[in-house]
Parts: C-alpha cells; sequence; structure tokens
C-alpha cells in the first residue's frame, strides 16, 4: 500500500472541519483518504482534546438522536389522548 502525500494546508483544513462538528467518515470520503488517518491525525494533534473533540461529536449525534425520538413520542401520546 502506498501512502497519499497530503499537503499541510489539506490536513489543518480536514482537521478544522472535524472540530467544527463534520464527521470524520464524510470528510475522509470527500478527501479520498482513510478515516482512520483523520483520526491519527486528531490523535497526533493534542492526546485529551482530541478525545473531546470526538466524544463530543458523538454526544452531538446521540443529543439528536433522542431528540428526534421523544419528539415522535411526545406526537404519538398527543395523537392518542386526542384519539
Amino acid at each position: 500500500m502506498s501512502q497519499k502525500i497530503i499537503p499541510r494546508e489539506i490536513k489543518a483544513e480536514i482537521l478544522s472541519k472535524v472540530k467544527q462538528g463534520h464527521r470524520v467518515k464524510d470528510l475522509a470520503d470527500q478527501y479520498g483518504i482513510s478515516d482512520r488517518t483523520v483520526y491519527g491525525w486528531l490523535q497526533k494533534e493534542s492526546g485529551a482534546e482530541t478525545i473531546s473533540v470526538l466524544k463530543y461529536n458523538k454526544l452531538k449525534r446521540e443529543n439528536e438522536e433522542l431528540k428526534r425520538i421523544i419528539g415522535k413520542l411526545t406526537l404519538e401520546m398527543s395523537l392518542g389522548k386526542k384519539g
């Protein structure tokens, strides 16, 4: 397997987008690189911060899913009381 050389500017752009909340998998696909590469960059960049950024993004997605579920259940309960 040959390694792709990614310019520093592109690497910085990708890391910045991850920190803004973009999904690593989506960015890796967009730039034609492995998501493992991006995770490796994050890990090298700053140990403690990397975990918090990744954990933050995971919790953000979970929170959105829970809000969707609560909305659905609330609507079902509201419709059930009226019917």
